[in-house]
Formats: structure tokens, sequence, C-alpha cells
């Protein structure tokens, strides 16, 4: 039985690690992508209704990663600046502190053409979106590099 220290010691271990999870997590939905008619790999019910709550991180890294892939393929944003600028609107975010943040733990400038068809690139990114989005980034690199390669599949 634990001493009555110990069991406060773990109650508040407790109630600090139930409030560092975010929306983004809780969802398995890092990069916060919101509902939409798109019928998203892996997406389940869940109870927020606002965004997607996907199966396991990995699919919702690999639904992050599709979207990416999609401005950079079908709308030719190929910086950092432009992706966020579509991923993180001003209307609902400091963009320009999105930005900033993303392209400083990136260590390229915000204007500097990247290409996502590179799992390492894709990866970064989605980690540094991650970190941003929830305030931490609590991915392994394989849990990354599997949502990551199943979006480039």
């Amino acid at each position: 039985m634990k001493e009555p220290a110990q069991a406060r010691a773990a109650s508040a271990a407790s109630r600090q690690t139930a409030s560092a999870m975010t929306r983004g997590i809780v969802n398995n939905n890092p990069g916060n992508i919101r509902k939409s008619v798109a019928a998203w790999h892996g997406a389940v019910a869940g109870n927020d209704p606002a965004f997607v709550t996907f199966d396991t991180p990995e699919n919702g890294i690999r639904a992050m990663a599709k979207v990416l892939l999609t401005y950079q393929r079908q709308h030719g944003l190929d910086t950092v600046a432009e992706l966020l600028e579509r991923w993180a609107p001003a209307v609902e975010n400091d963009s320009f502190a999105y930005i900033d943040d993303v392209a400083t733990r990136l260590g390229i400038d915000p204007d500097e053409r990247i290409d996502l068809g590179d799992p390492a690139v894709l990866a970064a990114l989605c980690g540094a979106i991650i970190r941003h989005e929830n305030g931490r980034q609590p991915y392994a690199a394989a849990v990354l590099a599997a949502g990551v390669g199943a979006a480039l599949a």
C-alpha cells in the first residue's frame, strides 16, 4: 500500500498527465484537422464536435501529411510560409508566429522551397506542426515515419 505522500504525488502526476493531453493528442489528430465531408482512413466516431477523431496517431499523422501533400502537389505550395498560410489561415491563427515557429524548428527560411515527397522533410514538417498545435510533439520517430510513409504510399 502506498504511503499518503506517495499517493498524493501519484495523483498529482496523473492530473498533470491528463491536463497535458491536448485536444489533438486525445483525438489522435495532432494536426487538428476539422471535420468535413472527407472520409479519412482511420476516422472513428468521437466526442469532438469540430475535429476528426482517428483510431491511431499514425492515421492522424497520415491525414495531416496527405493534406500537406495535396497543398504541394495540387496547389503548388512549396514553402513553409505558403503551406502554413493555407494550413493555419490568419482568420484563425497568428500565421506569422506559426510560420516563424515551424521554420525555426526546421532550421530553414520560411520562403525556402521544400520537397514534401522526401519522407524526412515531410516527417520533420509534421513534427514541427504537431509541436506548434499541441505545445509538444509526443510521438516517437517510428510513429511519425509510419504516418508519413502511409501518406506517401
